[in-house]
């Protein structure tokens, strides 16, 4: 059952781009100054011959009004896809140009990327020789456990399995900051020692983009980006997403509404978080979400979002863009009324006796809701997953291209929901596979013909044209 949000100042997603807010990329990069930048690499997550990394650069020199980093990978190393920017590969080496939502970096200030990418052998990718606009980069200070940076920046990659199906609501802090002061850490080394402090230094109506870094740490607070506060991202400077966490625990039963119960509120447009973890640790037994997205064009990438019944929300006016993240919960875990695209995404069912997936709220005018794309739908136990059920009659779902394991209920992935027939929304799937991917007539299937208008470009693009994929 779902309860009415009783907080009327939560509005529906706001305006503008970020692309189209003054940060478009100049021609030609300028130079950056003789000190140089620094790089913190780290692989998020790993399989049998692929990877998905994370890359942060600090500029160190005089700004620069757009830029292209360049890297060296051993041999049998390649770029598959990278997330909100320009690549090209030539042989092992690779150049990376203008993320699309930080296409300038002051002295002093960052971008970031993630990208997944393939390896040959049983080496772990280790990328090297750095340099921002051709200006050699030292590698982060390394992290716990890592071996110490060189002057020819080979990046400290530690390499970690594929997400855990099964990790804690509250991880522990993993790794250390890069080097530089971050904007928020919890041990005072930063300038402040909240999240939420952070975010209300930023000025009203803010014009460009804020970059908030936040030390590995457990940061136990309530985060609300408000709707006057737009183009912000929160940038973990962990070694994985689990080193940077921010966690709560309000709950519906605890009297603050399911919507109200968040840990993170995400509101203000344009917003980017990454390489970071959002969580609410209430528990079983009610609604207890980690995260509320109201805002519209909104970014998440190397995000974990832990949680049980409705983890992760997405309000109707809202578009959001998953990549390379983590989703767990048990019962409708992620769910509203927005669009929501979620790209090479680990979706896991951490109960024992199942649920679904999701509980989406589409309006019936609306043509796009949630797209799990190139994605893998695991979970505790078998046969007793369900791919989603409608909180509103006209709700939209598609599965596609997707690795579903044994833990959908095949039979009947699709299942009702408060009057609403699963077989009246619009619940598709196409070209799944795996071994929850079999087909029957409760488990309708899109064309090809009918695929071609539902990529995660047309789910996003809206009227402004938003392409946060590049």
């Amino acid at each position: 059952m779902r309860f009415t949000d009783h907080r009327p100042w939560l509005a529906s997603g706001a305006a503008a781009a970020i692309v189209a807010a003054g940060m478009t990329a100049a021609a030609a990069p300028s130079a950056s100054a003789a000190a140089g930048c620094q790089v913190s690499y780290s692989i998020s997550s790993q399989w049998s011959g692929g990877f998905g990394a994370t890359v942060i650069v600090t500029n160190l020199g005089s700004a620069v009004s757009s830029w292209t980093l360049t890297w060296s990978f051993s041999a049998g190393q390649a770029i598959t896809q990278l997330w909100n920017g320009n690549y090209t590969q030539s042989g092992a080496n690779v150049t990376v140009t203008n993320v699309s939502y930080n296409g300038s970096i002051p002295t002093g200030g960052t971008a970031s990327f993630g990208f997944n990418g393939s390896f040959t052998g049983s080496s772990n990718p280790s990328p090297a020789n750095f340099a921002l606009n051709s200006v050699a980069c030292t590698a982060a200070a390394p992290t716990s456990g890592s071996p110490s940076a060189t002057a020819s920046a080979t990046a400290t990659a530690s390499a970690t399995s594929k997400p855990s199906p099964t990790p804690s609501p509250t991880p522990s802090p993993s790794g250390t900051a890069t080097s530089g002061t971050p904007t928020v850490a919890a041990d005072g080394t930063g300038k402040y020692t909240t999240v939420q402090a952070a975010i209300d230094a930023v000025p009203a109506n803010n014009a460009k983009p804020v970059t908030i870094t936040i030390k590995a740490g457990t940061y136990r607070e309530v985060v609300t980006i408000p709707t006057n506060k737009p183009y912000i991202t929160l940038q973990g400077l962990g070694s994985s997403a689990s080193g940077t966490v921010i966690v709560d625990n309000h709950s519906n039963v605890g009297g603050y509404g399911t919507a109200g119960s968040a840990s993170v509120f995400v509101e203000g447009h344009d917003f980017t978080a990454s390489n970071l973890t959002m969580s609410n640790d209430y528990g079983v037994g009610s609604q207890a979400v980690a995260a509320n997205v109201t805002a519209d064009r909104a970014l998440f990438s190397n995000v974990r979002f832990l949680g049980n019944q409705d983890t992760l929300l997405v309000n109707d006016g809202a578009r959001a863009y998953f990549v390379n993240s983590y989703v767990e919960g048990t019962v409708d875990f992620i769910f509203g009324g927005g669009t929501a695209v979620f790209n090479a995404c680990s979706i896991y069912e951490s109960r024992s006796t199942g649920g679904p997936v999701t509980a989406a709220r589409t309006p019936a005018t609306q043509t796009y809701g949630f797209l799990i794309y190139e994605s893998t739908i695991t979970g505790a136990a078998n046969n007793v997953t369900q791919l989603g059920r409608p909180w509103g009659p006209a709700a939209q779902v598609l599965y596609m291209e997707s690795t579903l394991s044994a833990t959908l209920a095949t039979a009947q992935p699709w299942i009702d929901m408060s009057g609403n027939v699963w077989s009246n929304a619009r619940f598709d799937e196409y070209k799944d596979t795996g071994p929850g991917a079999t087909i029957n007539s409760n488990r309708p299937q899109m064309t090809d013909a009918q695929a071609a208008d539902y990529t995660p470009q047309k789910y996003l693009a809206g009227s402004d044209g938003w392409n946060p994929i590049g």
